[in-house]
């Protein structure tokens, strides 16, 4: 009995049992329709669903996977968008993502999606932009995937409001987000190689307000084995962009731009216009919960029934990163602009926590910040890591006049340093910003290295590096 029970285990681990796709009509040779409408059918009857035969699928609109199934392809497997009468945006999207229900096992393995010049943006749900997205799961595997021809307007994976997600390599070639985290908890996110004009992996706890369907903090998670490959033609972005963001309650006369939010009767609304810079007195109170609704000329989108007012990103660890396009490494910061104001003033702005880098390598040696921080974090823990020519950056934002930047710890271990005399490895323009600084067990290849930090700021030094040492 113990041996039959261990057959069927790994049967079933195996996929042997599971269901082909082809047995739905899913076919090479079918219309973008007819596989849409085979892989739903293939889906809806749950468990494992195989693609076995090598070719390129048409689809034609999304496809919803729901509780307890697998989709797993073969080699030579490609998932196309069609344009068959109407263009689309997500290519597999969770069930529950329409009514905030959530969906938990769920496996994606194999898939590669062939965008086809379909970059499109009238979503399922608003704010939900990826070509393969999940929103409310939990226990979601995305394993083996590959998108190649990613476009400037959709993310290419698009996970928000989510517990329990590892997406395990996976190759992103394009120009739009590759990996877009919006708020959830306990992910990892490894062995991915991405060639992307805008950010490999994004964690934004905050966004536009067309940027994620909810807002909320991204917490206990890990990012390893990355590779951010050099590509001149692709130099904007961050390896890792990490939005934080702070709001207020409504109140009757309020100035408010595109992407502000407010909570008021229990509820999350975000401000939905042109990005043209314009800013609107808000004299009547949004109370609808569903859908968006323009009032003084308002567009008001209920984003989600929870009184919260602030998001940001805690303990989060990035290990063994290979980054070669010479661009700001990690940005911990707030939007502020025309787009997005990601700090409403006089809010209460939120503290990043427990960032960790254990071994990233910089790989060029173009003079750009390794880490950027523009909001309140309390430590910054750097072991094993590379730095060249760039060093860690504060920056001041005006939304922040109110409260300050409080303190932040960082501390570097084991690192090694490329750079030669007077290096600055900390610029702070902040004149009363807290920093200790600590460093241990530093290895430097110049003769004459030397490293300083910014004269502004209130300064806490135990270092072995030359220049800061006592």
């Amino acid at each position: 009995m113990k041996l039959l029970t261990t057959i069927m285990a790994v049967v079933a681990a195996t996929g042997l049992w599971a269901s082909d796709a082809a047995d739905f009509g899913f076919s090479p040779d079918a219309t973008g329709r007819e596989n849409t409408a085979a892989l739903q059918k293939a889906f809806d009857a749950g468990g494992t669903v195989r693609v076995t035969k090598p070719g390129r699928y048409r689809i034609a609109d999304t496809v919803f996977i729901g509780d307890n199934t697998s989709l797993i392809c073969d080699n030579g497997v490609y998932f196309v968008k069609s344009d068959e009468g109407r263009k689309f945006a997500q290519v597999i999207l969770n069930k529950g993502a329409l009514t905030k229900t959530w969906n938990s096992n769920i496996e994606i393995t194999g898939l590669h999606i062939v965008v086809n010049g379909m970059d499109y943006n009238d979503w399922k749900v608003f704010g939900l932009r990826g070509h393969l997205a999940f929103f409310y799961a939990k226990d979601v595997r995305i394993n083996r995937f590959r998108c190649l021809d990613l476009g400037r307007g959709q993310y290419c994976i698009h996970v928000c409001t989510f517990e329990d997600l590892v997406v395990d390599d996976v190759k992103i070639f394009g120009w739009k987000d590759g990996v877009h985290l919006g708020r959830g908890k306990r992910f990892t996110i490894r062995n991915g190689v991405f060639d992307t004009g805008d950010d490999p992996i994004a964690l934004n706890a905050h966004d536009y307000s067309s940027g994620n369907p909810e807002l909320g903090w991204i917490e206990n998670g890990v990012v390893e084995n990355c590779h951010d490959l050099y590509n001149p033609s692709r130099v904007v972005g961050y390896f890792c962009r990490i939005l934080a963001g702070a709001w207020c309650d409504w109140r009757e006369g309020m100035v408010v731009q595109q992407g502000d939010s407010v909570v008021t009767g229990g509820s999350l609304y975000r401000v939905s216009m042109p990005v043209d810079g314009r800013t609107y007195v808000s004299k009547t109170r949004p109370t609808h919960k569903k859908g968006q609704v323009k009032l003084d000329g308002i567009n008001w989108v209920w984003v989600q029934d929870e009184a919260v007012y602030e998001c940001g990103v805690r303990n989060v660890v990035f290990r063994d990163c290979f980054l070669a396009q010479p661009r700001t490494a990690f940005s911990v910061h707030y939007d502020f602009g025309k787009y997005s104001r990601s700090q409403y003033p006089g809010a209460k702005p939120p503290k990043q926590e427990g960032i960790v880098f254990d071994n990233v390598q910089v790989l060029h040696t173009n003079n750009v910040t390794f880490l950027s921080i523009a909001t309140p974090v309390d430590s910054v823990s750097i072991n094993n890591c590379t730095l060249r020519k760039g060093g860690i950056r504060f920056s001041s934002n005006p939304a922040m006049a109110d409260y300050g930047y409080g303190r932040t710890q960082i501390q570097m271990n084991g690192c090694r340093f490329y750079a030669g005399k007077d290096w600055t490895l900390i610029t702070n323009p902040i004149p009363d910003k807290p920093i200790d600084l600590k460093t241990t067990g530093s290895m430097w290849y110049d003769p004459a290295f030397s490293a300083k930090v910014s004269e502004k700021g209130v300064w806490s030094l135990d270092s072995d590096l030359p220049g800061l040492r006592k």
